[in-house]
């Protein structure tokens, strides 16, 4: 009897000892969606619009299945030379930034009513910080030219406390930490190939042209406020 009991006391703990460590495991798991993009450019033809569509929905498809092999993964095996935890992460890092890219550039393109106000702070701090907004432009569309496949960013830099331009390549490449995207520019040959060939030059100006300066306006507000409360 005593030896029954004692069984018994032990498969207890073991159920209580196993629910226990399950509560306390941090599931790394989480789901992106695509947002779908109706993009009124000309600029830019059906073709090379639903390919932009279905790169991103395949970039966030693809950070969901890192995800969860990430949180399946045994991370005892770890090391910096070769592991599979080493892989997922660099390639969690590669979709992520592809995802938030390519998301935030088709959110600050296509308005067919481009113009930016003299007496917006979009206007006036990038003025400020480059001297003119002619000088932005002109940085910026060096970068955008400069980006192998990758992009050109105008950043609010919280270490400098300005907005500088920057180039990522590929997706994760050059990036520099803690920087806040205000505006972005796809450099990738498949943006503007099927459009303009090799003529890059000619799809940057295309797209400086129908920015979205009310959404970039509202970014630099935000950057604004975080820039308080750092």
């Amino acid at each position: 009897m005593k030896n029954i009991e004692s069984l018994i006391n032990k498969v207890i703990v073991e159920v209580l000892e196993k629910k226990d460590k399950e509560e306390n495991v941090i599931k790394e798991v989480y789901v992106t969606q695509a947002s779908k993009f109706d993009l009124q450019t000309e600029l830019l033809s059906d073709k090379t619009k639903n390919a932009h569509q279905e790169l991103l929905e395949g970039y966030s498809k693809k950070l969901n299945e890192i995800s969860a092999k990430i949180d399946g993964c045994d991370k005892s095996g770890a090391n910096l030379n070769s592991s599979e935890f080493r892989s997922l992460k660099i390639d969690e890092a590669y979709n992520h930034n592809a995802s938030f890219l390519h998301g935030l550039y088709f959110q600050n393109i296509s308005d067919l009513n481009s113009q930016v106000n003299m007496n917006s702070l979009s206007y006036m701090k990038l003025s400020r910080d480059f001297g003119t907004f002619d000088s932005w432009q002109e940085d910026f569309v060096a970068c955008c030219l400069s980006a192998r496949n990758g992009w050109a960013v105008t950043f609010y830099n919280p270490y400098l406390k300005r907005y500088v331009n920057s180039i990522i390549d590929l997706h994760s490449d050059n990036v520099m930490i803690g920087m806040i995207p205000v505006i972005v520019i796809d450099c990738w040959e498949h943006s503007y190939y099927r459009d303009y060939l090799t003529n890059r030059k000619a799809y940057v100006f295309g797209m400086m042209k129908e920015l979205n300066w009310s959404v970039i306006e509202d970014r630099i507000k935000k950057s604004e406020k975080i820039n308080k409360i750092l």
